[in-house]
């Protein structure tokens, strides 16, 4: 082991990085030959670059301008175009030309929940989880468009075992096993304040998933494109796992893409609160494109234009669509999306090699947006949707953005699809149903679907469930 040492000290001293090695002789030959294959598979020189103070690739100073989105439609021109593109989709689904992919890399430990957070039990009534609710709206809708959509599920290294072996001992919740494809993002290592590695163990350098935007990176890594093409896909939708409301396959949606040759599209919500934690839909630097709302200056969150609505009404709710030849174009030649930095609270081993579990942010983490996708795409489209029809994420324990939240978002959802079928549903003054509802993907996804398989009682007074 001396002349692996020799060679990996070589290795990590021209980056100045050679202090990774410092507990090398306490270490067990196992411990040595771990650490050995973690050092060589990172990309020292992009690291050093970025610990050096290298940001995102594209100056997007400047100007900040409104950017147009399609609205909801409201009068006979905007349903006619809505209804032209729901008829564009569906004929691209019926080609077997769409994949789903849920974003699912995170634990649940904000939510109390030790597992994958997509293991997370949601439902209102039946405590389905996340995943269940997710796969089985792609299983409706391979049922209804006759063909076998894929199904892409995206881990990190902390979930990828425990999310497959949830897969497996759930028969992929109807799925066809060979139509649903797990595949885990990449890490990237934080670096403190003097720009050196961290470590979390003697024998390990600290990584951590390297970010959203490490999905479209991911695709490319691990073969998940080229198995698309095969398969005759050029289309992906994607979403969050923590969001029980999306509508996964969404024709309308689709077919505005399709009909706009985009590169990249994207759902928003039309902003009514300035403060809200959602990216900004706007025009920086002469292209379109999200902002972080931390980047934002409050003058610019709150400002407002001459019919009082917030200037820049448009918020990112991470649902996005992709053109599969994009995500090649994006990796081909070296993946080209920037890393962001952000100031985080890392563990870390001191050099007694007592673990410390620091108060304050003591470190920096390397970071990848998907929305920065935008920046490389010749062709963008947006359209509007609405929060209670498709966003209630499962975000924190309690309070704002929670399973309490979600689950009543969820039965005032499936009240309001009751009520588009003819259904009465008893609700309270705040017009939530006064008991949970919970309708299955299978049984109906939408108002259209309930309205031709629903046979029961035209008024509920109590807990329903459709299965």
């Amino acid at each position: 082991m001396d002349s692996d040492r020799q060679a990996l000290h070589e290795l990590l001293s021209k980056h100045g990085q050679e202090g990774v090695l410092r507990f090398w002789e306490e270490l067990s030959t196992e411990e040595k030959e771990s650490l050995a294959s973690q050092v060589r598979s990172l990309d020292l020189e992009l690291i050093s670059r970025l610990a050096a103070g290298g940001g995102p690739a594209f100056d997007t100073s400047g100007p900040l301008e409104p950017e147009s989105f399609e609205r909801l439609p409201h009068d006979e021109a905007s349903r006619e175009r809505w209804q032209a593109a729901a008829d564009e989709g569906s004929v691209a689904l019926r080609q077997g030309r769409v994949a789903a992919m849920v974003v699912a890399g995170g634990q649940g430990t904000r939510l109390g929940f030790a597992g994958p957070k997509g293991a997370y039990k949601i439902g209102p009534v039946t405590d389905r989880s996340l995943f269940q609710i997710h796969a089985q709206k792609v299983l409706a809708a391979s049922q209804r468009y006759g063909v076998a959509i894929p199904l892409l599920v995206m881990t990190s290294p902390i979930n990828d075992a425990e999310t497959r072996f949830f897969f497996k001992e759930r028969g992929f919740f109807g799925l066809p096993f060979d139509r649903v494809r797990i595949f885990s993002q990449g890490e990237m290592p934080a670096v403190g304040d003097d720009g050196k590695l961290i470590l979390e163990s003697k024998s390990r350098v600290f990584m951590s998933p390297n970010g959203h935007g490490g999905a479209l990176k991911a695709l490319w890594d691990e073969g998940v494109i080229a198995w698309l093409e095969g398969l005759g896909v050029d289309t992906i939708t994607h979403f969050q796992v923590d969001n029980p409301l999306v509508r996964i396959i969404d024709p309308a949606f689709l077919g505005f893409h399709l009909q706009g040759a985009a590169d990249m599209s994207l759902k928003l919500l039309k902003r009514t609160i300035p403060d809200e934690k959602l990216g900004i839909w706007l025009r920086a630097g002469g292209r379109p494109r999200v902002i972080e709302y931390s980047d934002m200056t409050p003058e610019d969150m709150h400002a407002r234009d001459e019919s009082g609505d917030l200037k820049y009404a448009g918020g990112s709710i991470a649902i996005h669509c992709f053109s599969a030849p994009f995500i090649r174009r994006l990796n081909e030649k070296g993946f080209m999306l920037p890393y962001h930095r952000a100031r985080k609270k890392v563990p870390f081993v001191n050099d007694r090699g007592a673990r410390i579990e620091p108060r304050e942010p003591n470190a920096t983490k390397f970071e990848m947006f998907v929305f920065d996708a935008l920046l490389f795409s010749e062709k963008a489209v947006a359209i509007e949707t609405t929060r209670e029809d498709e966003f209630s994420p499962v975000k924190n324990a309690s309070g704002v953005d929670s399973p309490d939240t979600a689950k009543r978002d969820m039965s005032r959802l499936y009240a309001k699809w009751l009520a588009a079928a003819g259904v009465e549903v008893s609700k309270g003054e705040d017009g939530y149903p006064l008991f949970p509802i919970e309708i299955s993907p299978v049984f109906a996804d939408g108002p259209e679907v309930l309205e031709c398989n629903y046979t029961g009682p035209k008024r509920v007074t109590g807990l329903l469930v459709l299965e």
